[in-house]
């Protein structure tokens, strides 16, 4: 559902045009060959600026050692173009659900478009789905390891 933030006086969009040229960031997880990756993406026809990104709860990654959802990518980019994505590596799957993290999470999207109307995703998201997924490792090593490939 896509809705003004809070307090802003400027045009609501109502989502009920769906021929309407705007920007539409959302924030995605992506699995490849047993990483987990975040990734926020505008899906839009225009530019998305000032967005901003909250994780509920907050989300560690790399062994557990960071939040990553702490990370400047997500306080604020100041300008995202259409059809364009920037991705940080959240964690190896193993190590990600070895610390058996909560896994469905609340994600709140806020941005502008260019002509300054504002916009508010709220993405819920269950990484559960990626837990048992079965990949083929790039390294000959770690192919003989059986716990690798399920």
């Amino acid at each position: 559902m896509t809705r003004p933030s809070p307090g802003d006086d400027a045009p609501i969009f109502s989502g009920t045009n769906p021929s309407a040229r705007r920007p539409e960031v959302i924030v995605e997880f992506l699995f490849d060959r047993g990483l987990l990756f975040v990734a926020v993406r505008n899906i839009g026809d225009l530019p998305a600026t000032g967005i901003s990104i909250r994780f509920d709860p907050a989300l560690h990654g790399l062994n557990g050692t960071r939040e990553v959802s702490a990370q400047a990518l997500f306080r604020r980019i100041e300008f995202l173009g259409p059809n364009r994505e920037i991705s940080t590596l959240l964690d190896r799957s193993d190590s990600f659900f070895g610390r058996q993290p909560a896994t469905r999470l609340v994600v709140e999207v806020r941005y502008a478009g260019r002509d300054g109307q504002r916009y508010e995703e709220t993405i819920r998201h269950d990484l559960e789905i990626f837990r048992d997924l079965a990949f083929v490792p790039e390294s000959p090593t770690a192919a003989a390891d059986p716990q690798e490939v399920p």
